[in-house]
């Protein structure tokens, strides 16, 4: 199995991993995450640290794909 399968991926990041996977920096994570419109960043708190659900982060980003206008 690759790094990469569904199933040997951990399902919860901290902002260090969802920054090394995805390629949020850490700032703009915490601007999405207080953005109150549909580019809020799906996290969750517990505590003190904060964890990106990485199924959740995967159907936002499904959710915001942009198409390209055909010139």
């Amino acid at each position: 199995m690759s790094k990469h399968n569904d199933l040997t991926q951990k399902r919860w990041l901290s902002p260090s991993e969802l920054q090394e996977e995805y390629g949020f920096s850490k700032s703009t994570q915490a601007k999405m995450r207080m953005a109150h419109s549909s580019s809020t960043l799906p996290f969750s708190k517990v505590g003190k640290f904060i964890r990106y659900d990485r199924y959740l982060i995967n159907a936002w980003l499904e959710e915001h794909q942009m198409q390209g206008v055909a010139s």
